[in-house]
């Protein structure tokens, strides 16, 4: 099944985005690889696609896992989770409808 992970930043994590953000990408590679993978990024702080020092306010992944349970301990495993980035972290099923 579909899990949407939803995260919101702590106030101006860019910087330790940045330090976590290959480990991060990695992961994601992974269930791009698998197939796993609907759809993955950032959401940032002003309306721009590269926010600059404004930096970013949270992320939004959406991919596939056996359970709500395999997702959130995915979720709770992130790079940005260790690297203190993110404040708070919602993992939901996600019920795909269109396209």
């Amino acid at each position: 099944m579909w899990y949407s992970i939803v995260s919101e930043d702590i106030e101006n994590s860019l910087a330790l985005r940045s330090q976590a953000r290959p480990q991060h990408l990695d992961r994601l590679n992974i269930l791009k690889e698998q197939g796993r993978l609907l759809v993955a990024g950032p959401q940032p702080a002003i309306d721009n696609v590269d926010p600059g020092a404004a930096g970013f306010t949270g992320s939004l992944i959406i991919a596939e896992f056996n359970s709500l349970e395999d997702a959130q301990h995915w979720a709770e495993s992130d790079p940005y989770v260790a690297a203190g980035v993110y404040q708070a972290v919602s993992v939901k099923p996600f019920k795909k409808v269109l396209p």
